[in-house]
């Protein structure tokens, strides 16, 4: 791992101590089922990041928190994934990732967006997208609600990413079929299936008109075979 990631407990904790109550506040309210207690919270490193056998845990404050995908996030996660790809590779714009791209946003904290794109010219070097871990902001996080997703590590995780340098961040639910477009933490639209997502200054050209979206095949029941 990179030195630059290396930050002690001290270094992370230097706002403590905490209650209980003023820790979990400070993660954005985090379901504590999610919390992870080894290495113990408030004390995790980078490098415990990179060496942890569970690879589906993001790093916040200095804590390990499992983030939650469910088959319908996944779905809709890969489907969004596909189409940005689609068009990245025919404007060669940049750089499509997943959610086991881990982005090294500061010290003792790293996020796992359920999607992500970063444009060539936001790549602090030409290898930058080669490495394990993300030492840049995405351009666009995409982030797929999950039934255990509370607003305040929602509201949270936003913050993190416009703070770091994301210019764009995608909320999509793949329940009430609706995707919250942010330009900043504060200011958000609300799009449903009978609008158009479209990717702005940051993803110039890109278009996927909601409806076609949440009525992939991927997303819905499977009609009986013969119908």
């Amino acid at each position: 791992m990179n030195p630059v990631f290396e930050m002690s407990p001290d270094e992370i904790a230097t706002d403590g101590p905490f209650t209980l109550a003023q820790y979990l506040a400070r993660l954005g309210d985090e379901d504590t089922t999610r919390i992870l207690w080894t290495p113990r919270p408030g004390t995790a490193t980078e490098t415990d990041f990179v060496t942890a056998n569970h690879k589906l845990v993001e790093l916040i404050d200095g804590t390990f928190v499992h983030k939650t995908v469910g088959n319908p996030e996944s779905h809709l996660a890969m489907v969004i994934g596909f189409r940005l790809g689609d068009w990245s590779h025919a404007t060669d714009a940049g750089v499509v990732a997943g959610v086991t791209c881990p982005f090294w946003l500061a010290p003792g904290l790293i996020r796992l967006p359920d999607a992500s794109f970063t444009a060539w010219e936001s790549l602090p070097d030409p290898e930058a997208h080669l490495r394990d871990c993300a030492q840049f902001p995405p351009d666009l996080a995409v982030e797929v609600l999950s039934l255990s997703d509370r607003p305040g590590a929602l509201t949270r995780k936003i913050r993190d990413y416009f703070t770091h340098g994301t210019k764009l961040v995608w909320v999509a639910d793949p329940r009430a079929a609706t995707v919250v477009v942010y330009t900043a933490p504060g200011e958000s639209t609300t799009l449903t299936r009978a609008d158009t997502l479209d990717g702005g200054d940051v993803l110039p050209g890109f278009s996927l008109p909601l409806a076609e979206l949440f009525d992939d095949s991927q997303l819905n029941p499977r009609p009986p075979l013969g119908a």
